[in-house]
């Protein structure tokens, strides 16, 4: 294809669209079978019209030792949520490993939507009963403005019969650019604060619009968004402005973000990544295995020597990776999936066991997921716990937390302590100071999402000791190296913003994230984290899910 001309490459007689709309196109190899198939020539031929009305080069003689990047055809059919095609895909790639890091790229970081502040935006909807719509930016990369000079070559199939030995001079980003993401999310909070929206100082990719008692939220996760206004014509408004200067599609309600199903119901929101779970038992080779009750058996830790090395961890990793995502919306497998993480760096048999318990426990909960439910009042609750010295090779403590926005389970962590503690007090009381952390910056964006928190965060921790900690100003010889993490606590407590509270083991909904529980009081918890296929009524029209305030 080397020296092709624009418009010369025609599709091949004997292909017709017709014959083809019954079945999705294999994924060209070759940018020469791409021009001869009519689906993906027509996505090249969009995509390049799209970089030609956008400006996002200018053709210019080759300078004397420029440095000019190369550059690919990358295709992918888009599917929609049930599977079928939703559109044919082609993008211009440029191989920005080539680039020289100060000389041709400088800051590359660009920030990305918390998981939690979805889950506190769409818990707020939910409350409001706002409209909220999901909205996608074609070629969003391409609206980055460059302030580095760069040089391209022209996309292979596309190059000007007139100027074939021209290179393109870059003023827009392009699609591999090490600075490409960094572009296009500084020209977005460019136009979207001219619109009177306010960038949150909490969270850098939710933007807030308050003006004459109207209100929007808007959160932004690279090329896809979630609008939503206290009015439609609000609503529509910013759709519109946000129009003006980006290619912006208006995709309905929201239903599908970041591959997780959102459906909405009377209760609140219901999220799940149902489809996504069944695609990677099919990936694991395990879409027959029999199922479990418990993601995680009640047996003692195993050890990173425990067994045999395995000959490919690539599988194990692969895996361990892609569960990581689905804790988006299954809180239930957060300590299970954060084990088998622990031992990315050399899997062994114990370790692909444990992997394939997870995968069997999912096997029988597919069509689980999350409840948001309508906040009666914005009141935030916290279970906090620690295993203490429960890892067999450093001793180092698990911490877990789960944080609630009324009924709404909006934050969860499960996470091995980062030092050894020297007490089971210690290590309960590094856990609160976690789970404070928490609170405190869900309080703040909670303010900024206009949404005032008017009492104490009541945090309930089980270890009697770590609740004397947080209110008697008592140093004692076993925490007095623990001081940062008391004084802390003790300051929130001191102000009214947080109330430590002892709650009974058998209620501590935080268990779940520390250890391996028994199947009935695993299963109970879970119902507490709001974790179901969907809110179930039973006859006397009560939601089977046990509400974590009225439990506490």
């Amino acid at each position: 294809v080397n020296g092709a001309r624009a418009g010369v490459h025609k599709p091949n007689p004997k292909y017709t669209l017709t014959t083809l709309t019954a079945a999705i196109s294999p994924v060209p190899r070759s940018v020469r079978s791409a021009l001869k198939d009519p689906n993906w020539y027509a996505a090249m031929q969009s995509e390049f019209d799209a970089l030609q009305a956008n400006q996002t080069w200018r053709l210019v003689p080759r300078p004397p030792g420029a440095r000019v990047i190369t550059g690919k055809w990358v295709f992918k059919p888009k599917l929609n949520p049930d599977g079928s095609l939703a559109r044919y895909k082609a993008r211009w790639v440029v191989r920005g490993f080539n680039q020289r890091p100060g000389i041709d790229f400088g800051e590359t970081f660009s920030p990305v939507v918390k998981p939690a502040t979805i889950r506190t935006v769409l818990t707020l909807v939910a409350t409001h009963n706002w409209p909220a719509h999901q909205l996608d930016v074609s070629n969003a990369f391409l609206h980055g403005n460059l302030q580095e000079k760069g040089f391209s070559q022209q996309p292979t199939g596309f190059v000007d019969p007139r100027r074939p030995d021209d290179v393109c001079l870059l003023t827009r980003s392009l699609y591999g650019l090490r600075q490409a993401p960094r572009a296009w999310f500084e020209r977005f909070v460019s136009h979207v604060t001219s619109l009177g929206f306010v960038q949150s100082k909490a969270d850098s990719s939710l933007f807030v619009y308050n003006r004459d008692g109207a209100t929007a939220y808007l959160l932004l996760y690279v090329d896809d968004m979630i609008l939503s206004a206290s009015t439609p014509s609000l609503l529509r408004q910013v759709i519109a402005r946000l129009h003006d200067a980006f290619a912006v599609k208006d995709m309905g309600p929201v239903r599908h973000f970041l591959g997780i199903n959102v459906r909405r119901d009377s209760a609140g929101f219901f999220l799940s990544q149902s489809q996504y779970a069944d695609e990677l038992l099919e990936r694991a080779g395990m879409a027959n295995c029999k199922p479990v009750a418990t993601p995680a058996d009640t047996k003692s830790k195993p050890s990173s020597s425990d067994g045999a090395l395995l000959t490919d961890a690539t599988t194990y990793r692969s895996i361990a990776g892609a569960l990581q995502y689905l804790t988006i919306s299954r809180p239930d497998i957060a300590y299970a999936v954060q084990q088998v993480c622990l031992h990315m760096h050399a899997p062994r048999d114990v370790h692909q066991a444990m992997l394939k318990r997870i995968l069997r426990y999912i096997k029988g909960t597919l069509r689980m997921g999350i409840q948001l439910r309508a906040a009666r009042s914005p009141t935030i609750t916290v279970y906090s716990d620690a295993d203490w010295a429960g890892c067999p090779d450093t001793r180092r403590s698990t911490s877990g937390f789960c944080v609630f926005l009324g009924d709404s389970l909006i934050s969860w962590s499960s996470k091995r302590q980062t030092t050894v503690s020297r007490s089971s007090a210690e290590a309960e009381y590094r856990a609160i100071a976690n789970a404070v952390a928490e609170c405190s910056w869900l309080r703040h964006l909670l303010g900024e999402l206009l949404c005032k928190v008017p009492s104490a965060t009541v945090a309930f921790c089980d270890n009697i000791s770590s609740v004397y900690m947080s209110r008697n100003p008592v140093h004692h010889r076993r925490t007095k190296h623990i001081e940062l993490d008391i004084h802390f606590v003790r300051e929130k407590v001191a102000i009214g913003e947080v109330r430590v509270t002892h709650v009974p083991s058998a209620r501590q909904i935080a268990d779940v994230f520390t250890k391996g529980l028994p199947s009935a009081l695993f299963l109970d918890f879970r119902d507490s984290l709001s974790v179901t296929t969907g809110d179930v009524a039973t006859a006397g029209g009560v939601s089977r899910t046990t509400s974590p305030t009225a439990r506490a």
